[in-house]
């Protein structure tokens, strides 16, 4: 997988939102093995991303898949440092083991949230969810998630936020979508050149009380 098409974007920004928050695209370069983890360093070795699977209490966006990332603190010396923070407090993954890429277009949430996504390298081992919000730690394979057989498109009319496409990635049991489906979308694209399958999409009226 070529990341310099990532180092090279020049991010969109997004400045009218309420509040900012950043995620971090964690990038493990590695093949799976016969016990399912992935070898970093092999030149022939299959890519993947890690992602959380949010805890089911929480408030926001319970039980969907993300990527590590959260609201910036005061504290943050920037949005890439809220990002390592924040990938740090959820899955134990140090600032250190980080090798930041580059940074993708900022997107606007239904929550108010400005996020900002930074990709980066990360190394090849077992993580350490933080129970109070992740309850699972997941590593997807590139492959799967290019995969046209594992995707799905929607477009949902709301009466209040009109129409929006969903992607949906379906892969080893688990479903990648809303902001983090939008956030996979371009990095796929300026990673690899990937685009989505052209299909019609399903048209969902959504519920006015139901937002993502």
């Amino acid at each position: 997988m070529d990341l310099s098409g990532v180092a090279a974007h020049p991010p969109v920004r997004v400045r009218d939102q309420d509040r900012d928050a950043a995620v971090l695209v964690p990038v493990v370069d590695g093949a799976s093995d016969e016990d399912g983890r992935f070898a970093v360093g092999d030149s022939d070795a299959e890519p993947a991303l890690v992602f959380t699977k949010r805890a089911d209490h929480l408030g926001e966006h319970p039980g969907q898949m993300s990527f590590p990332g959260g609201g910036r603190e005061p504290s943050d010396a920037d949005l890439r440092e809220t990002a390592a923070r924040e990938a740090d407090e959820e899955i134990g993954l140090r600032r250190d083991e980080v090798s930041f890429v580059g940074q993708l277009d900022d997107i606007a949430t239904i929550t108010d949230y400005a996020v900002t996504p930074f990709v980066g390298r990360v190394p090849d081992r077992e993580y350490d969810p933080d129970e109070r919000e992740v309850d699972e730690v997941v590593v997807l394979p590139v492959s799967g998630l290019t995969d046209p057989e594992n995707y799905e498109l929607e477009k949902r009319i709301h009466p209040t936020y009109g129409e929006a496409l969903v992607h949906f990635f379906h892969v080893d049991g688990y479903t990648v979508w809303g902001a983090t489906g939008r956030i996979l979308v371009q990095f796929l694209d300026l990673a690899l050149d990937w685009t989505p399958p052209d299909r019609d999409p399903e048209v969902v009226e959504m519920d006015p009380d139901l937002g993502e």
